[in-house]
Parts: C-alpha cells; structure tokens; sequence
C-alpha cells in the first residue's frame, strides 16, 4: 500500500500494524525484507490483541468481502480470514515482496482461494477495482497516506451498503525496556525515540491523529471507538526480543544524528547481537502501546 506499514521508525501490525509498503521517508537500508521481518514479529507478538479488535468489531452480520488496506505481510489478512471462516479478503499493498510472502502464506495455510493480492499506490487519485466489500481494514496505514481525506472518501464510495470501515491506529511506536534501563544510560529508549520526533513530524503527520472527526468530515458515522492496551511481558513471547531488536535497528538509522556519543554507544551495544546485554539476550523486556479502533459506516 502507499507508503504505508508498518515501520521505518514508526509501527503497526502489518499490519498488524501495525502499525504497520513503504513509507514517506524510507531510506533505502530500509528493505522490503527487513521490514517484513518486523511485519512478522508483529503479528507473531500481537496475535492476541489483532484476534480481540476482530472479534470486537461491531457487525451486523459476518461480513464475506473484505479488504485489508495496507496488508503487510498479512497479519490482519490472516486474523480477519481466521475470525470470519466464509469471507473472502483482498489484500493490498504496493509492495510486491510483501505480497510475495502474503501469498506464500496463503499457501502454507490452506487457504489461498481465498485471498486475492493487489498492488496499488493508494495515493495516486484512481484506485483499482477492490470490488464492493463488507468490511474494509486498515490497520496502522492510514496515517501514511499522503491525502487522508481522499482516502476515507475512497472507502466510503468502495463500501457495500451497510458495510464498516475499521481503522486501527497506534499511539507511537512500542516500548520495550524497563525504567532505569540501560544500565548507565537510563531513559535511553525515550531519547532515542525523542530524536525521530522531527522526522515523523516531517514524513508522517497524521500518526497520533484522532481520527473521528475526519471519519466524520468524509461523511461516515463512527458507532464505536476503542482503545486497547497492549503489555506483552517477555517470558510470554520468545519473539519480543527479537522484536525489540529489529524495531530499534531502524530507530537507531533516524535518531543517530540526535544522540550525544555515550546514548548511541549505549544503543549500540544493546543492538550488539553478541552482547550479554543486548536486546536479544534480556529477560525484562516488555511490549508496551496503545491502539486505537475506530469503526464507521458510511452516513
């Protein structure tokens, strides 16, 4: 999808994403592959949590067309089509490695007649034909649109009659270590995050954004908003080690220029697979954020 997901600093699950394409001020060390790496320890740390927002979301009946926009490498794809055994869902994204995986995903599980992909830059001002789905998803990707408001129009137009709209949005981005942590450089994780500020500001203003009032603005009624509070602890999920380091590698290409020399040694070693004190060999390490659903219809 159009810059979206998942996760030059910021996240979002794939979304699933999450918080969650490419976005507005990618660097080019920043590869398809790697962020699919992320996408996946996304979905793998917060399977619960996207499983709770889809069985959340208020239906009238079980939809059987559904589009994730912005689909990553599938975890809302995959949780929607878990949730809702006899939906169909389009999957779109402009990356093709993402759908790649998506759809070699599809395979592994069985349920590839299913799902169909699509490429598409969902700024450009014409979108491709999504058909008329029940249920549109956007997880973690709407604030990446360069135009909002041209594509909450876009959905409504898209929508079935009687058909929702979910958008999941993040608070920021996760965090994962203890207060006082790292030793001798606490707060570290605050700073370097504090040093992405102007980036975000620059390359993707609607993050943090309520978006109610504009769900409104592009003529939907929004009938329910929730917020969900993650925390993950770390003896829960092997993964959140290696979702931590993997999400403070790509802080680390943003925040660098802003950390004073003792922070980005500090940062480093944490980054250091083989330190004893590394990301990926802690055992206090939590996930901790918030997400925010909206779900509207058309008014």
């Amino acid at each position: 999808m159009s810059r979206t997901h998942q996760h030059t600093p910021d996240h979002g699950e794939g979304g699933h994403h999450p918080g969650p394409g490419h976005h507005h001020g990618d660097h080019p060390e920043h590869s398809d592959s790697g962020q699919a790496e992320i996408l996946d320890l996304d979905a793998e740390v917060l399977a619960g949590h996207i499983a709770s927002i889809t069985a959340w979301l208020p239906l009238t009946s079980e939809p059987a067309r559904i589009v994730d926009l912005g689909c990553g490498t599938g975890a809302g794809t995959f949780a929607l089509l878990e949730h809702f055994p006899d939906a169909h869902v389009t999957a779109v994204d402009t990356s093709a490695g993402h759908l790649r995986l998506l759809r070699e995903k599809a395979c592994a599980r069985g349920v590839e007649g299913r799902v169909r992909t699509v490429q598409a830059d969902l700024d450009s001002p014409h979108w491709p034909d999504l058909g008329t789905p029940d249920l549109v998803w956007a997880s973690a990707s709407m604030h990446h649109m360069a135009d909002p408001g041209h594509a909450l129009t876009s959905v409504r137009d898209l929508l079935a009659p009687g058909g929702l709209f979910a958008v999941v949005e993040l608070a920021g981005f996760p965090r994962f270590l203890p207060a006082g942590a790292p030793e001798g450089r606490p707060g570290l994780e605050e700073r370097a995050h504090a040093a992405t500020e102007s980036f975000h500001a620059e390359h993707v203003p609607h993050r943090g954004a309520d978006w109610g009032p504009m769900l409104t603005a592009a003529g939907f009624t929004v009938e329910a908003e929730r917020t969900v509070v993650v925390r993950i602890e770390g003896e829960r999920s092997p993964a959140i080690g290696r979702y931590a380091h993997g999400s403070l590698q790509r802080i680390r290409g943003v925040a660098a220029p802003a950390l004073d020399a003792e922070d980005l040694a500090a940062l480093d070693e944490l980054l250091d697979a083989d330190s004893p004190h590394g990301l990926l060999h802690r055992e206090d390490l939590a996930v901790r954020t918030e997400r925010t659903v909206w779900a509207a219809r058309p008014a």
